[in-house]
């Protein structure tokens, strides 16, 4: 592992001179890959440097304990061998995290989408509840949303919406909420006062450059209609919505909510790469499938994730067997618990996994 360290920081100084480099700075691209790449490297190139200094004054430590000391100073010397060892092993658990191999989406935006499944108007009202939640939770990352699309009932909840969260890391803590999402409480449309049990999925894809699935002309067939509001009545007599239909998979994504008809065909577009190369990611995950379960899931919206249950203001997870009884907070966005969580359990499978490779 430190020789593949010591890699990382020749490169990472390698970045820095090649930054520094005129002709670099000349080439927007060359500057924005270099800096990508340094900013992914950085922390682990800081925890090396930290690794390599604690080793250092170890050695010089343990050495001055050899010495002919007085009681005093031999006690202090002691004291700061305990002090840095402590922070030694410290330091090699994170980068044997750090050194993990990386989802090469983490950083990427994100396309959520959000459905009411089974639980009729109060399925869709718990979706809209969900995307408030994870709305709130993009502001506390300082993240920006933007709504694509919307499908809203009579009663204010969404039987579909389909948004946009961008911001660094987007990706790497919202794509363990993929799945479907169950809901127990008294529905506002229940005059016994019976609680109900609803559900809503997930789906969180990373956002696709044109570049990584290309579109063509020719395998799209495009649809305009006028933008409906709640129950489907039209909102404006102008075909500015946007049905984009990519024929070799039939696959659909519509957009709505635009300023024109030509920016939500964008959006649609945008909605649509991402769909396919969702599938395309699954469809590999599935071939290695007898090979990896994770316990944090597979990103499928038919598996039951998370229960939110009212009336005992509790929330569980149940890849990990987590219980937060603090629902209000969640469904405000406060979410952190639960993302750490999640990865902290992904990041210990990839590591026990990691081990029994290496025989340990």
């Amino acid at each position: 592992m430190l020789d593949r360290l010591q890699a990382l920081a020749d490169r990472y100084e390698k970045l820095s001179e090649l930054l520094c480099d005129p002709d670099v700075a000349a080439d927007p691209k060359k500057l924005r890959d270099y800096s990508k790449e340094q900013s992914d490297l950085q922390d682990a190139y800081a925890a090396y440097t930290e690794y390599k200094n604690t080793i250092e004054q170890l050695n010089d430590a343990k050495a001055m304990q050899a010495e002919r000391l007085d009681d005093e100073m031999r006690e202090m010397v002691k004291l700061e061998i305990e002090e840095l060892t402590a922070r030694q092993t410290e330091l090699e658990e994170r980068i044997r995290v750090l050194m993990l191999p990386k989802d090469p989406n983490d950083d990427k935006n994100v396309i959520v989408e959000v459905r009411g499944a089974a639980g009729g108007d109060e399925a869709a009202l718990f979706a809209s509840d969900l995307y408030r939640m994870y709305t709130r939770f993009a502001d506390s990352q300082g993240w920006r949303v933007e709504l694509l699309d919307a499908n809203e009932n009579d009663l204010g909840g969404f039987k579909e919406v389909i948004f946009m969260i961008s911001g660094k890391g987007a990706y790497s803590k919202l794509k363990y909420e993929s799945g479907a999402h169950r809901v127990q409480r008294i529905p506002v449309t229940e005059s016994g006062g019976r609680i109900h049990t609803s559900t809503s999925t997930v789906a969180v894809m990373p956002e696709v450059e044109d570049v990584e699935i290309e579109i063509l002309d020719k395998d799209i067939r495009v649809d305009t209609f006028c933008s409906s509001g709640a129950g489907g009545q039209s909102v404006n007599t102008t075909k500015s919505a946007v049905r984009v239909t990519h024929i070799p998979t039939g696959i659909v994504a519509t957009c709505q909510d635009g300023k024109s008809q030509n920016d939500n065909k964008q959006k649609a577009l945008q909605v649509l790469r991402a769909r396919i190369f969702d599938i395309k990611r699954q469809e590999e995950e599935a071939k290695y499938a007898g090979e990896r379960k994770s316990k944090v899931g597979t990103g499928d919206r038919s598996e039951r994730i998370r229960t939110y249950n009212f009336p005992q203001s509790r929330v569980t997870d149940h890849r990990i067997g987590l219980t937060l009884h603090k629902l209000d907070a969640v469904m405000n966005g406060d979410m952190q618990e639960i993302v750490d969580a999640l990865t902290l359990a992904e990041q210990t499978e990839l590591l026990e996994r990691e081990n029994a490779t290496a025989g340990v």
